[in-house]
């Protein structure tokens, strides 16, 4: 067997998440195969919009705003929408909100799911936009009060539901994955303005998505507070992670708050 196989295709996935988990891979995986725990969200809808209970709590772990009149919020990677309903609920008027998607297809599908659940007033304060969220803080920076980052990850759920995308799953990927994460974080990070909150998520198992992006944020910026982000999930060493076969099955979700000093 050569050394790409070793780490590439359904029995390498196996091995890593088994070395990962031990013995609760079992019951985790099970769970993971399972259908999500979706609830119905529907503060402040026009009518309830279904997503994974643990990403509502990502999305709500962000600070509310305290004596701001024209707070501004962003949610960087916003596709499908669902978090930014959340935000457009845990933000109200005046305080606006600034969707951005750089797929056109997830940009198209995110205005359709923002038009059919936000009244007219709630809909007039978000802006969609399709910049690359990585590259944004060369452009603008001290930006937004909120930051929501629910960064592009393994999807290791989606993977195992998938023989195709089991087939090829690779270590090499989770690594290139938290290259880009480490890049989003940093820019999200960048455009935050002092005094402010973020909250970096993942939908990934992979402690280098997770807790090692934000370790390796905590190390370059002294300006950066790690907050206990509060809500459910298992406490890691920088955030919480919602795992399904003990969390009713809700996740898995990661998320991190960060305040900017």
């Amino acid at each position: 067997m050569s050394a790409s196989e070793r780490t590439s295709g359904a029995d390498a996935f196996e091995a890593r998440y088994a070395r990962l988990f031990g013995e609760r891979w079992p019951s985790l995986r099970a769970a993971l195969l399972a259908p999500s725990r979706q609830v119905a969200f529907s503060d402040c809808l026009e009518k309830p919009y279904y997503l994974d209970a643990a990403s509502v709590e990502a999305a709500l772990a962000l600070p509310p705003l305290e004596g701001e009149s024209d707070g501004s919020i962003l949610d960087m990677c916003a596709a499908p929408g669902g978090k930014t309903l959340v935000l457009a609920s845990r933000f109200p008027a005046p305080a606006r909100i600034t969707a951005n998607e750089l797929s056109r297809d997830r940009r198209s599908r995110l205005l359709s799911v923002l038009e059919e659940h936000l009244n007219g007033e709630s809909l007039a304060r978000v802006s969609v936009t399709g910049r690359d969220a990585a590259r944004w803080s060369r452009f603008e920076t001290d930006a937004y009060d909120r930051v929501l980052l629910d960064a592009p990850c393994s999807s290791e759920r989606h993977v195992l539901s998938s023989p195709v995308h089991l087939a090829q799953w690779s270590e090499a990927r989770v690594r290139n994955l938290a290259v880009r994460q480490w890049a989003l974080l940093s820019g999200a990070f960048l455009v935050l303005r002092k005094g402010g909150f973020l909250v970096y998520a993942t939908c990934a198992l992979s402690p280098e998505e997770n807790d090692g992006v934000v370790s390796r944020l905590a190390k370059k910026y002294p300006n950066a507070r790690i907050v206990d982000p509060g809500g459910i999930g298992e406490r890691t060493e920088f955030g919480a992670h919602v795992l399904p076969d003990r969390a009713d099955g809700a996740g898995p979700i990661y998320y991190a708050l960060v305040g900017k000093e």
